[in-house]
């Protein structure tokens, strides 16, 4: 008998509930020995109250955290278990835990940051933004020209941390009243500055080709991953050209709405390893680690759906395909790079081979990608996006005691 949507759903928040019980447990063992922040230490609070499915939004700000950390003390605010067991384990910078809005409370009476950093959307932003004697910043977690580039709750925060002048005439051109220059400041893409570590693979004569598709999406406007449409023709046909090495990095929550989609993706992966039994001189890769770099740094050539990936991959300034989603709804907004992608049709999936091999000597797309990382990001020497970023957060810094002062609340 078939498990229907109701009973999947079911067991899903079953085994949800199972997790967070014993997250809080392990929390309950380890918070006591964790050390204390002294009082008002804290300059610079990064708030995340997602779950662990989504630590790959704060995970590609450890490194700029941990380097502005160094003039500006930074703490992660987490309202999850299982995300702040995990931030334990790995944050560069001090993590605080707080599940209650008491806790919150707790936290700015005694910390009084001057600034709030935002990489999400969440909700639950709101339960933080209460507090108004801070900077409430918005700095997302990458850059692209998905509709969530541009939605309204941009208004919400004091300012926002944008990528560089696309973003900055996407927000002009889809906010209604939103002061642009007050309330953006461009840094560019600091995590690039960052992009590095060993590959898990020889260099060899095999053309790397980084295969990183996003999820399904929860709506049929954000339904732009390419896995069922595109990914498994595509990795099959990689995996058995023999002179192409393929890493596949699909977005962390692939699948966790449409079991079909889940069906294709562990497809792919039981063919990587079928091919790398085969081949043991192949080196495929299927990618599921915390660390986002030396993927887009090292790839001779890129196939990302429409996401941030595409744009991380821009600042690299290599060859990039671009899936077009096959679902007939998905919100494809072709005013900025997405105009003069190099797209990948669902049913040219077949041929991606001799397109991965046109890209990776194709002058002309190389010329294009230089004008668009230009757009996107500015100058991408490296160190240049971590200046931004410092000088950013100086001049908020700076701000806030201007205010404080004329207000008396010094």
């Amino acid at each position: 008998m078939p498990i229907t949507k109701d009973v999947r759903t079911a067991i899903r928040l079953a085994r949800r509930l199972l997790r967070s019980r014993r997250n809080r447990r392990e929390l309950d063992r380890r918070l006591p020995g964790a050390p204390q922040l002294p009082p008002r230490s804290i300059e610079v609070a990064v708030y995340f109250a997602d779950g662990p499915v989504n630590m790959y939004q704060i995970r590609q700000w450890y490194a700029p955290l941990a380097e502005l950390a160094r003039e500006h003390p930074v703490a992660i605010i987490s309202r999850s278990p299982g995300t702040m067991t995990t931030l334990l384990d790995e944050s560069p910078v001090p993590a605080v835990y707080a599940r209650q809005v008491v806790d919150l409370e707790q936290f700015v009476e005694d910390q009084a940051p001057k600034i709030v950093l935002y990489v999400n959307q969440n909700a639950r932003n709101f339960q933080m933004m209460r507090y108004g004697r801070m900077w409430h910043v918005f700095v997302n977690h990458g850059e692209s020209d998905k509709m969530y580039m541009t939605t309204n709750q941009f208004k919400a925060y004091d300012y926002a941390l944008i990528a560089g002048d696309a973003a900055r005439d996407r927000l002009r051109s889809a906010l209604w009243d939103y002061d642009v220059d007050r309330s953006t400041i461009a840094i560019g893409r600091p995590q690039a500055d960052h992009f590095a570590g060993a590959v898990p693979y020889p260099h060899d004569d095999r053309t790397v080709v980084l295969y990183a598709p996003t999820w399904e999406g929860d709506r049929a406007a954000a339904a732009y991953g390419s896995i069922v449409s595109h990914g498994v023709e595509l990795a099959e046909r990689l995996l058995a050209s023999g002179r192409h090495r393929l890493v596949y990095r699909p977005h962390p929550r692939s699948g966790v709405v449409d079991p079909d989609y889940r069906a294709a993706h562990e497809r792919i992966v039981a063919a990587i390893a079928s091919a790398n039994a085969a081949d043991p001189s192949a080196h495929h890769v299927y990618d599921d680690g915390p660390q986002l770099g030396w993927q887009l740094a090292d790839a001779d050539v890129a196939v990302t759906d429409i996401s941030a990936m595409i744009y991380d991959r821009l600042a690299v300034g290599k060859p990039l395909i671009v899936t077009r989603p096959a679902a007939p709804d998905a919100d494809v907004d072709e005013r900025g790079y997405l105009g003069d992608a190099n797209w990948l049709l669902a049913e040219d999936a077949a041929d991606v081979v001799a397109r991965v091999d046109a890209a990776a000597n194709d002058a002309e797309e190389l010329a294009k990608l230089r004008h668009w990382v230009e757009r996107y990001f500015g100058d991408t020497t490296p160190g240049v996006a971590t200046r931004r970023l410092h000088a950013a957060v100086d001049r908020l810094v700076a701000r806030w005691h201007e205010v404080a002062e004329e207000r008396g609340e010094v």
